[in-house]
């Protein structure tokens, strides 16, 4: 699939718990950087509105802004969620262009849930071609070692709310 934009290695997740601290978090993203709209609580159409100014924000920023659980728009990256290789695979088969592997750490959106931890992470992660994102508990101190367990980048929620994400 033709791209404009090379696939981000820096990716949001917005969340309900994010409150106005997502507008601050949007605005010290680097360029280049992505966001993927969840907020799944909201009614369609708030969350369709909430979207749309994501998405203008992220445009005057160089950002590449995504709707979860939705069709992806001709020329955005397809991400697909996985925690472990039967659906990693149905990411691949389902043509995936970035896949989001979790949790790699503890979290606080889902706390008590078993751990990857780095060895089965990076086991899965080489298990694929696919671009893989860590998800779950990673911070930007962690990047050296998600790129040596065969990470391309990360995703989060709480890192970005919390300090500068450059």
């Amino acid at each position: 699939m033709p791209r404009r934009h090379p696939l981000p290695k820096l990716w949001l997740l917005t969340d309900e718990r994010q409150g106005d601290a997502l507008w601050r978090a949007i605005a010290r993203l680097p360029r280049g950087s992505g966001i993927i709209v969840r907020h799944y609580s909201l009614s369609r159409a708030d969350r369709q509105r909430l979207f749309t100014r994501i998405r203008a924000l992220g445009r005057a920023r160089g950002l590449i802004v995504i709707l979860a659980g939705h069709n992806y728009r001709h020329g955005d990256p397809r991400l697909a969620s996985a925690h472990n290789l039967s659906e990693i695979r149905a990411a691949e088969r389902a043509r995936a262009d970035i896949l989001l592997l979790s949790p790699l750490f503890a979290t606080r959106s889902h706390p008590g849930r078993p751990t990857l931890g780095t060895l089965k992470f990076a086991t899965l992660a080489r298990a694929t071609r696919l671009p893989v994102l860590a998800l779950g508990g990673v911070m930007r101190h962690h990047e050296p070692l998600i790129a040596r367990i065969g990470a391309y980048g990360r995703a989060g929620i709480d890192d970005f709310v919390k300090r500068r994400v450059s």
